[in-house]
């Protein structure tokens, strides 16, 4: 089941607002220019911020949520009537023999159960053409993102507007190697609402992606340096054999 920041109303109608920077979406617009992707399948799509900047460039776009409050956020935004919009996961997407397949934002991590990570693979796999790629970013168990996950380094108010302040924190409530557990709090001081989203991410350590990727027909072209969190995450660019 996706958290509770995608699936609650209220959540997911400002969840762009309190994560406006998404200049991590920069690297993977890049990656679909340099393959001349007109294609694409975004899996876990969430609010639609990547799909509609490939909409943008005249790019056709089939974007997949489990979450419904996500995509019907998605639907609201101006150029929505250009992507096609499911909600489900992976296997939700038809045969599109896509170019590129991605998943953005870390939605590689949230896939924590191994049987759905496979099948989420498998999934991509199908839905590209011979020499499509898949393209994802997981967080380096090494670096210990975790460590940072404090109210008193994630505490701040946000100014929604026609909603009044909003604030949120982080707090880290297990770690479990490769799991990792944690839970967002938020508070509307219009009203006073407390709403909490719960989260468990699995860093997967290099050599175990790469196993993966090659079980389910992939071969591994690359693994890049995220260019916003350098050092701190691999990026992996695969290509269906």
């Amino acid at each position: 089941m996706p958290d509770e920041c995608f699936t609650h109303p209220r959540l997911a109608a400002i969840y762009d607002l309190l994560d406006p920077d998404r200049s991590d979406l920069d690297a993977y617009l890049g990656m679909a220019q340099e393959h001349e992707a007109h294609r694409v399948l975004d899996i876990g799509c969430g609010t639609g911020v990547f799909a509609l900047l490939l909409a943008e460039r005249g790019i056709e776009v089939t974007a997949v949520d489990p979450a419904q409050a996500s995509i019907d956020v998605a639907r609201t935004k101006p150029g929505a009537e250009r992507v096609r919009w499911l909600c489900g996961n992976a296997t939700s997407a038809p045969a599109l023999r896509a170019d590129l397949a991605t998943m953005t934002a870390n939605v590689a991590q949230a896939i924590v159960d191994p049987w759905s990570w496979h099948r989420t693979l498998h999934a991509a796999h199908d839905a590209l053409r011979p020499g499509g790629r898949l393209v994802f970013e997981t967080r380096i168990p090494a670096r210990r993102a975790w460590q940072e996950w404090t109210r008193e380094l994630s505490s701040s108010v946000t100014e929604v507007p026609g909603v009044g302040p909003v604030e949120s924190w982080v707090d880290l409530t297990e770690v479990c190697l490769p799991l990792v557990s944690f839970r967002w709090t938020y508070v509307f001081a219009a009203d006073g609402q407390v709403l909490t989203s719960d989260s468990t991410l699995r860093f997967r350590e290099r050599g175990e992606v790469e196993r993966d990727l090659l079980a389910h027909g992939f071969v591994v072209e690359e693994v890049r340096d995220a260019p916003d969190r350098p050092g701190r995450e691999f990026v992996f660019l695969a290509r269906r054999a």
